[in-house]
C-alpha cells in the first residue's frame, strides 16, 4: 500500500463515482460524525456519484438509498442493489437471488445460525439481523465481547463447511449461499444505475474501504483506497488497497473526498470538509 499522496491529481481527475464502504470507513468507533457525512454530500454536490457497499441489512440500505446523498446502495454485501429516483419517488431493487432462492436460502441459514451458536461460544447473532434478506450476521465485537480470533475462524470455517460464502468484515461475519459478492452487484449496479461498464471503466471510479470483506474491491480497482485501519489487516491474506489515508475511519474518507473534491474547478465546489 501506498500513502494517499501518492495518488495523482490527473488520475483523480478523472474520477466521477465513489463507492465506499461503511462501518469503520464512514464511521468511527461506531458512529457517523457530520464531518464524513458532510464530505459525501459534498462530493454529490460537486458530480460525484456516491455508492455506499456495505455488508449492513437491507432495512439499512431502504433508508440510506431515501435519504442520504447517495445514487443508490449496495447491501448484504452484494446480495441486491437500491436506488431511490427522487423525481419519480419509486425505489429501484434488484437482488441477486430469486424469492424462492432467498426463502430456501434463509432456511438453510437458520439451521447454521443455530449449529454456531451451539458449537463456538461467545458468538451472538448480530442485532441487525432482523432487517437482512439475504445473509446470516455472526457478531464478533459490535455489541458482544471480542471474539479470539481462533473462534473467529471456527465461525468462517462453519460458513464454508455448509457450503455457504464467508466474509469477516471490522465487526460482523457474514454467510450467504449465492455467487455474489460485493464486486459482482457493483458491476449490475453501475450498468443498471449509472449506464456504465464497470470493466472498461474502472478508472473512473475510487472505491473506499477498510477490512476484507472489501478484497475483492481492492483487488479490482486501479484506485483503490483504504482508511488507516486497513493496516490492521497486513499480512492477513487479504487483497488491500493500492493506497491508504493518514487517518481512521471518517476521518480517512473525509482525506479521500477532500483529494477528491479538490480536482474539482468550481470555487464553491472546491470548498474542503473541515476535520
Amino acid at each position: 500500500m501506498r500513502p494517499l499522496s501518492d495518488l495523482p491529481a490527473s488520475v483523480l481527475s478523472q474520477v466521477n463515482v465513489v463507492l465506499t464502504d461503511i462501518d469503520d470507513t464512514l464511521t468511527s468507533e461506531g458512529q457517523l460524525h457530520a464531518e464524513p457525512y458532510s464530505a459525501l454530500e459534498q462530493l454529490a454536490q460537486a458530480g460525484f456519484s456516491v455508492v455506499p457497499i456495505t455488508g449492513r441489512p437491507a432495512g439499512w440500505c431502504d433508508m440510506i438509498a431515501r435519504f442520504w446523498p447517495v445514487a443508490g446502495v449496495v447491501g448484504e454485501n452484494g446480495a441486491f442493489y437500491f436506488s431511490y429516483d427522487r423525481q419519480a419517488r419509486k425505489m429501484r431493487q434488484r437482488f441477486f437471488a430469486t424469492d424462492a432462492e432467498r426463502r430456501e436460502n434463509r432456511r438453510k441459514l437458520d439451521a447454521l445460525r443455530d449449529r454456531i451458536l451451539r458449537e463456538v461460544p461467545g458468538t451472538g447473532i448480530a442485532s441487525d439481523q432482523l432487517y437482512r434478506e439475504a445473509d446470516l450476521a455472526i457478531d464478533v465485537c459490535e455489541d458482544v465481547d471480542p471474539l479470539p480470533q481462533g473462534e473467529v475462524d471456527r465461525v468462517l470455517a462453519l460458513f464454508k463447511e455448509a457450503g455457504a460464502v464467508a466474509k469477516l468484515s471490522s465487526i460482523h461475519v457474514n454467510g450467504w449461499f449465492g455467487a455474489y459478492d460485493k464486486l459482482s452487484m457493483t458491476r449490475v449496479f453501475a450498468t443498471d444505475v449509472l449506464g456504465i461498464d464497470l470493466d472498461a471503466d474502472k478508472a473512473r471510479f475510487v472505491f473506499v474501504g477498510d477490512s476484507p470483506n472489501d478484497g475483492p474491491m481492492f483487488s479490482y480497482f486501479p484506485n483503490s483506497c483504504g482508511v488507516a485501519n486497513v493496516v490492521d489487516f497486513e499480512g492477513g491474506g487479504t487483497a488491500l488497497p493500492a493506497y491508504v489515508a493518514s487517518r481512521r475511519g471518517g476521518g480517512g474518507f473525509v482525506e479521500i473526498a477532500n483529494r477528491l473534491l479538490a480536482t474539482r474547478t468550481i470555487p464553491e465546489q472546491r470548498e474542503r470538509v473541515h476535520g
